[in-house]
């Protein structure tokens, strides 16, 4: 007999648990097989107080058959059937405990992929990054994830308890004082435990994919460096060791340095350097860099019921393998939209925000006119949990502030939301020139005639017969990262293919921040300098090898960059005054 608890994936409903029998057994054959369901009654837990804070769940006749092959290895198939009781849970949460799609996605395909993972590691086909063994690495990242999950639910038989916060009724503010992380590291006794603040919130229209991509590669946007600092601080050795404390200046630059990944890349590990210079001239010459381990799931956007995550805890730069972690970030998971639904969420227990329905504004034309399979994905229930590591006599100072933090994230995610939703809030952000839009179609074409017109080559193989899609398509999985920047005194990117977002390691929300003079280095600059005249003159300029820089901070090399004027489409394409934007095609690039 098993009793088992599992973690709510939100703030706004109760985790589930489970009273079963399991079965295990060899058959003659040599398989093996785990057969499990649960048995009636209210069965045993922990105790009594812990019991309250649970929903039991039924499993109905589930388990493993894990079959040998010929000729080695084995085939093991899974059945997960549950009753997870949805009755129990805001309406808008129900599609989450009772679809099957979330169900296979939450358990099913992710038992198969670590299953898979571990076969891989094993047998030594995958590398990963600082020499570090795959199992300590596939350790940090539960340890993270088995972190943030512990902060969002806030269990008491961990040592949670919520406390007050004034004026914010829709943020949880909960402190676990027995959490001294002593476990690890004696030199951290003197911390008082550990206090979290945490929300959910509905967003419409806000791709879960692309929000985290963009939480994950902007941290600037939402982040706070000062209070990265503190938190990086407080877990150094010794009450001496504030160095976050101290006036501190973020350079606004982040660097991602890879560690590893799983094998269909759903998951990343890596390490996040945030750059900082003090500003006392005694300590100008130490370096105020802050250093976060960081997991980011769930960004394909094809994958059907997942959710996507970014959390992330600062470490000490040394990276021990025993380093103590306190987890922070984002949950975002997609849930079908139901009549009714933000009214139901927002007065479920008062402790949930709707970012969007407050902006009063519909949908466009085009998604009005219905596209079910639009509108089933249109909403997600974000979670954001953010940790502070305390001193006894420092913890209302903690508590006010971690409030005020988590406001300012939900308000910074606000923004965010509105720019990357496709629902025409902004035009000029995100979706005007996603691909399929009519105008990128557009603009595919004047890229490719502006091109030939220029250089007299073909920029795309297109067939005689092909469509405008075929051209955009053609485009968008050009090997080359082709980059099309505005006609303004500092020009800024209004478009680029696959090749050229994965160069600059952004989205196309994201690039439209960025300027043209941003991405070369010195050098860049100065071919671009002193070509930039015979490219304005004869309409094309072909620039020598050299290196520019991802948003990441990441060298890229290429063989040569081309750049070109883009006219509109008319009879003089040396009309000036069809002039739309300029080209860049960077060829055979790579990271360095």
């Amino acid at each position: 007999m098993t009793f088992r608890q599992t973690y709510a994936p939100t703030t706004l409903a109760p985790a589930r648990d489970f009273w079963t029998l399991r079965y295990t057994t060899s058959l003659d054959n040599g398989s093996f097989v785990v057969c499990e369901r649960s048995l009636s009654g209210s069965g045993a837990g922990p105790n009594a107080a812990s019991a309250s804070q649970f929903v039991r769940a039924e499993m109905l006749s589930s388990g493993y058959l894990i079959r040998p092959c010929d000729g080695g290895g084995s085939i093991i198939h899974i059945v997960d059937h549950l009753n997870l009781e949805a009755w129990s849970v805001p309406d808008v949460l129900r599609p989450l405990y009772e679809s099957s799609k979330v169900v296979a996605q939450k358990m099913t395909i992710s038992a198969l992929r670590y299953i898979r993972q571990l076969a891989q590691e094993s047998n030594g086909e995958l590398v990963y990054g600082i020499g570090r063994q795959p199992a300590v690495l596939r350790t940090f990242s539960q340890r993270l994830s088995r972190g943030f999950n512990d902060a969002v639910n806030g269990f008491g038989d961990d040592g949670w308890s919520t406390m007050h916060c004034d004026g914010a009724e829709d943020i949880i503010v909960a402190i676990n004082s027995t959490k001294h992380l002593n476990n690890i590291s004696n030199s951290l006794s003197f911390l008082g435990g550990v206090l979290c603040a945490k929300a959910s919130m509905l967003l419409q229209n806000v791709p879960p994919a692309v929000l985290i991509r963009f939480l994950r590669e902007h941290r600037s946007e939402w982040a706070d460096f000062n209070v990265d600092a503190y938190s990086a601080a407080t877990l150094k050795a010794g009450t001496f060791a504030y160095p976050g404390m101290r006036p501190t200046r973020f350079t606004g630059s982040q660097i991602i340095m890879p560690l590893g990944h799983t094998i269909e890349h759903e998951e990343m590990l890596e390490v996040v350097r945030l750059e900082g210079h003090s500003l006392a001239q005694e300590d100008a010459f130490m370096s105020r860099d802050v250093h976060l381990l960081q997991i980011c799931t769930g960004i394909d956007e094809n994958a059907v019921g997942a959710c996507s995550e970014l959390i992330f805890a600062p470490i000490n730069e040394m990276f021990p393998d025993d380093a103590p972690l306190v987890p922070s970030g984002f949950r975002v998971i997609p849930v079908d939209a139901k009549t009714g639904d933000s009214q139901d969420l927002l007065t479920a227990n008062h402790r949930t925000l709707d970012l969007t329905s407050s902006l009063e504004v519909g949908p466009s034309p085009e998604n009005a006119s219905g596209n079910s399979s639009a509108n089933s994905s249109s909403r997600c229930i974000l979670t954001i949990a953010f940790q502070f590591p305390f001193e006894n006599n420092l913890q209302e100072n903690v508590a006010g502030m971690a409030c005020q933090y988590v406001r300012s994230v939900i308000s910074s995610v606000q923004r965010v939301a509105m720019a990357i939703s496709p629902s025409g809030i902004s035009p000029s952000l995100g979706s005007k020139l996603s691909p399929g839009s009519p105008e990128a179609v557009t603009l595919a074409q004047w890229i490719s005639q502006s091109y030939t017109h220029h250089l007299g080559s073909e920029l795309l193989t297109i067939d005689s017969l092909g469509s405008n899609d075929s051209v955009l398509k053609l485009l968008w999985d050009h090997q080359d990262a082709i980059l099309c920047c505005s006609l303004k005194p500092q020009p800024v990117f209004m478009f680029a293919n696959q090749a050229g977002l994965d160069m600059l390691e952004t989205t196309l929300v994201a690039l439209q921040d960025i300027t043209l003079e941003k991405i070369f280095d010195e050098s860049g600059r100065k071919a671009l300098c002193s070509d930039f005249a015979k490219l304005m003159q004869q309409g094309f300029a072909c620039l020598p090898s050299g290196i520019c820089l991802s948003t990441m901070g990441r060298h890229v090399t290429y063989e040569q960059a081309v750049a070109w004027k883009v006219f509109a489409a008319s009879e003089d394409n040396n009309d000036s005054s069809n002039l739309h934007c300029l080209a860049f095609s960077f060829v055979n690039w790579s990271f360095v």
